[in-house]
């Protein structure tokens, strides 16, 4: 619709109108407390991705390798965010291609506290059954990653998907001799990847993927090491239009764009994700991509742009349908 003069003034003539004949009419209600349905629908050409958020949680500054705290506190005081620490989303992707269902990680579950688990309850809001699910692929072994792959009950909660992952992450984070040379702050992540992603392994529909196979026609995978030894992004294809699924290239859209060179705390390799992460950004703005992140304020949809020597982000108009 495009807005005229008329349209407008029209409009606001009936609204007062109609607040004159029927006067105030605000109910009172109790607080609801929580967000509506934390699902979004984006068309990629004839598919449909669904973003599915978890929740949300905040890192302090200190998590971030090499940032300045100064400089940090001015990006994120910029944003009207505290100078501190810096809230990240943590977001999980459906595609309906039409002939299958894909499920790109499925959140913390209940691993990892109170402002986040939501993901179960949105796929299921948005009128998904999770034994509809053909195929669960990973981006990479973290519990804000595989917490949802169990029920609350400690069954699998996706019983009829093949399970898609990178072999190099499996190798490292279910390696009881990796995780016995492990620090002690690090073994719980250890602990946690045995106890949900070994569930799948051993029910004997795994499908160890590599960079540039195909997940399902017109999903392919992508290898994008250091924050995991296996870390995988998704490129979902469906005509001429694209979506990058990029995982963990970021954790906090305040900070990374605008130093790429920052790493966090949980990069196995943190030198390898700064070369990922360069890369990945300089492939997303010069190719003019639209990427989806775990990290990105959801829905998680947007571009990334240059700005001077760094990057920026756009995030994807809201569109409503």
């Amino acid at each position: 619709m495009v807005l005229t003069r008329r349209f407008v003034v029209g409009g606001l003539v009936g609204s007062a109108a109609l607040s004159a004949a029927h006067g105030p009419a605000w109910a009172k209600a109790a607080l609801s407390g929580h967000q509506v349905t934390g699902a979004y629908r984006h068309a990629v050409g004839s598919f449909e991705v669904i973003a599915l958020n978890d929740g949300m949680l905040e890192i302090p500054v200190g998590m971030f390798l090499g940032a300045d705290p100064a400089e940090a506190g001015k990006l994120l005081s910029g944003r009207s965010l505290s100078a501190d620490k810096s809230p990240t989303a943590v977001n999980a992707f459906l595609v309906n291609t039409g002939d299958k269902l894909v499920l790109i990680d499925s959140g913390t579950g209940n691993l990892m506290g109170p402002t986040m688990g939501r993901f179960a309850a949105n796929l299921a809001a948005f009128g998904v059954d999770p034994a509809s699910v053909d195929v669960v692929a990973m981006t990479h072994v973290h519990p804000d990653h595989f917490g949802g792959l169990l029920t609350a009950e400690r069954k699998i909660a996706f019983p009829k998907a093949q399970f898609v992952i990178s072999e190099a992450d499996t190798k490292f984070w279910l390696s009881e001799d990796v995780a016995a040379k492990a620090p002690a702050d690090a073994k719980p992540f250890f602990d946690m990847a045995r106890a949900n992603v070994s569930p799948y392994i051993a029910a004997g529909n795994t499908r160890f993927i590599t960079d540039g196979q195909e997940v399902v026609p017109g999903i392919t995978a992508h290898s994008a090491p250091g924050h995991t030894p296996g870390h995988t992004m998704y490129r979902v294809t469906s005509g001429s239009d694209t979506l990058l699924i990029w995982g963990d290239i970021i954790h906090s859209y305040a900070l990374q764009f605008a130093h790429p060179e920052w790493a966090i705390a949980f990069d196995v390799d943190p030198p390898g994700a700064i070369s990922t992460r360069q890369k990945v950004f300089d492939m997303a703005a010069t190719d003019k991509l639209t990427i989806a992140g775990a990290h990105v304020p959801f829905p998680g949809i947007g571009h990334v742009v240059k700005a001077g020597p760094a990057y920026a982000y756009e995030p994807l108009f809201w569109a409503p349908g």
